[in-house]
């Protein structure tokens, strides 16, 4: 397994010389609460004024002037501003850093987004959260092995609170950015959130737009991208310094139009990125101004406007959001009639705005003091000293990711570490590794001998403090699916011509025309993924997917992965394995699954690129196996998609000859 070094961590210190000055930095308490409340208002400004022009302009540039007729309803309903992903997650963060302190772990981020998000999430986002409800935590959640939609929008639109709570510390802004970045992507999806995370940081003590936008280039390393996509922003800028229109055709093309396959989206992270980057210079600094051209720029709109009225919020203070964007309603004396409205998360409780911005404000403090900064008081107010210098260093935490495959007779080369545990130090304490393999620096490899069930215990140290977990290593038979005399399944080809009429959101190049691929070693990534997809029915169906076997065969455990998923389907709503006996009857093989089958069918909690062990109570001798149950049947809000027959999305059986 090989993980992407962090960007931030390749260039900490080059950044923290050219971005900060040599010594500490001061701002009132004041100051930092109203530029706080910038940040808030106007995020939340550009969020339910963007959402009006969410994906609506994509093949060509919207124009202005705009209407808000769904931002003035929905305000009006609740009598305040209401929560939308732009701004939920941060909310949700916050309780996080109350919680738990403002360092919270990967897995105590799970534990708060499985209880408090149960939908409306969607593509990385959704990915995520189906794979830690199936048991991982991140950074394994965006990996992009797991979760497809790794190179998509979401982590720039849910993680500003990480450096609007590091008031003048960019590196460490940074650096927490996309340490949370990583909890939905992988890669260089997570560039955008390093550099918006930097923006916000410097914007405490920075007014000047092209300068922080200059400055942020340098918490990505050189080659990155999105850093080759900012110089490309800056250059169409300077080139067409009254035309926005012109620079966004270029942006566009390049990366929407001309996109490789697999990651051609409205929704890329790099796309929306840049127009949130050519918005900013634009816009020169009127947050109103910005907004309007972040919406008329396109694609996933209300993403790209939250996040940069925020950063506007930050550089010019709360004064500087609109009051008609803010107070619509005359009978609202303060902005947004200091009401946020929870109506997307469960038990995540409304709350005053005012209230919001100061237990943000108590948190800044504390990080600014547990990274080398001071309180102090100066004529009767208080104020901070920060350290410019600051570095985020990742809570030390196993990171849980899939059970290792490991086969006999086949190379194991597992990582259990991640790219924020990777530099420390690894040692076995605890159990018998299986016969043939070795442990070193967080990797389990070699070639396993004999078949098994395995605890070990490993221990994790920064050299100050350690800590141990406990891994069952389950060594598995030879698999012997390859060898079949014939895959056996319902449905043996995919019905693009039903696909393609569907609201898909994976990239066409992952799927596979046909069965075969169920048996070729591939798990994931471009044409792994096999839909069973018929014709345009909905309605019950039960799909079953196997082999058969020119001779008897002796075996004790099976392996379903399932592939991408989408939001109308892929899964099954039940799930048995039978095999073939002596009369040629199908009959249930006595087994048990792990990790355990999702709860229900809502696809919130399905996960993408899963794999579901089959171990049967004794081993079993047959001709032929198979993986049989009902499709879920979901209906879908797409007027085309409501209509598309249940499937299974599969990309690898494996069964494996009895230990």
């Amino acid at each position: 397994m090989k993980f992407r070094i962090p960007v931030t961590a390749i260039i900490a210190s080059l950044a923290l010389l050219a971005s900060c000055s040599e010594g500490a930095m001061e701002i009132s308490r004041e100051e930092l609460k109203d530029k706080i409340a910038g940040a808030w208002l106007g995020q939340m400004v550009g969020n339910i004024y963007g959402l009006e022009y969410e994906n609506k302009f994509i093949e060509a540039a919207g124009e202005p002037p705009f209407v808000f007729n769904k931002a003035m309803r929905k305000m009006s309903a609740v009598d305040g501003a209401f929560s939308d992903d732009d701004t939920d997650v941060e909310y949700l963060y916050l309780l996080m850093m109350e919680k738990y302190g403002v360092d919270p772990t990967y897995a105590q981020i799970r534990e708060g987004w499985m209880y408090h998000i149960r939908d409306r999430v969607w593509l990385a986002n959704r990915a995520t959260l189906g794979l830690m409800h199936y048991g991982l935590t991140p950074p394994f959640t965006g990996d992009m092995r797991y979760n497809p939609h790794w190179f998509q929008i979401d982590p720039q639109l849910i993680n500003e609170i990480w450096s609007y709570t590091a008031p003048g510390m960019p590196a460490y802004a940074a650096g927490i950015s996309e340490w949370a970045a990583r909890i939905t992507s992988d890669s260089w999806a997570t560039s955008p959130t390093v550099v918006y995370g930097a923006m916000y940081s410097e914007a405490f003590f920075e007014k000047d737009i092209k300068t922080l936008v200059e400055h942020s280039k340098k918490y990505l390393p050189k080659g990155d991208r999105f850093r080759t996509i900012i110089d490309e922003c800056l250059s169409l800028y300077k080139r067409y310094p009254d035309d926005w229109h012109a620079a966004r055709q270029y942006i566009a093309d390049k990366y929407y139009v001309n996109e490789a396959d697999a990651t051609k989206t409205i929704w890329n992270a790099d796309l929306n990125g840049a127009m949130g980057i050519l918005a900013l210079l634009y816009g020169n600094g009127d947050i109103d101004k910005t907004l309007l051209i972040g919406c008329a720029l396109g694609f996933d709109a209300d993403n790209q406007t939250a996040t940069i009225c925020g950063l506007l919020g930050v550089v010019n203070g709360a004064s500087a959001v609109p009051t008609d964007r803010s107070m619509p309603f005359e009978h609202w004396t303060k902005p947004f009639n200091d009401r946020y409205i929870n109506v997307t998360r469960y038990d995540m409780p409304d709350a005053s705005i005012e209230d919001i911005i100061e237990r943000t404000v108590v948190l800044a403090e504390k990080i600014i003091v547990k990274n080398g900064g001071e309180s102090f008081e100066r004529d009767g107010q208080t104020w901070y000293r920060i350290n410019p210098k600051a570095a985020f260093h990742a809570p030390l935490e196993f990171c849980v990711g899939p059970n290792p495959r490991i086969v006999v007779g086949e190379e194991t080369d597992y990582d259990f570490a991640c790219v924020t545990n990777r530099c420390y130090q690894w040692s076995l304490v605890g159990g018998t590794l299986p016969e043939g393999l070795s442990f070193k620096d967080g990797r389990l490899y070699g070639k396993a001998l004999k078949t098994g069930d395995y605890k070990i215990t490993l221990r994790l140290s920064d050299g100050v403090k350690s800590i141990d977990k406990e891994f069952d290593l389950v060594v598995r038979g030879r698999n012997i699916a390859p060898e079949n005399a014939e895959i056996l399944s319902l449905v043996k080809e995919t019905n693009f011509e039903v696909l393609d009429s569907c609201w898909t959101t994976v990239a066409h190049s992952f799927y596979a025309p046909n069965v075969d691929v169920i048996c070729d070693g591939v798990y994931d990534g471009p044409g792994a993924s096999f839909y069973s997809l018929a014709d345009k029915y909905i309605g019950p169906k039960e799909d079953y997917f196997g082999y058969r076997w020119a001779e008897p065969v002796t075996v004790d455990m099976l392996s379903f992965h399932f592939g991408c998923l989408e939001e109308f389907g892929g899964w099954y709503s039940t799930m048995r394995v039978e095999a073939l006996d002596a009369d040629g009857n199908w009959v249930e093989v006595p087994a048990t699954i792990s990790p355990a089958r999702p709860e229900s069918d809502a696809v919130f909690i399905q996960p993408h690129s899963s794999e579901f062990l089959f171990r049967f109570a004794e081993p079993v001798t047959t001709t032929a196996i198979r993986v049989i149950g009902d499709d879920a049947v979901l209906v879908h809000w797409n007027k085309y998609t409501k209509n598309v027959s249940s499937f299974i999305s599969v990309s690898e059986i494996e069964v494996y000859s009895a230990r």
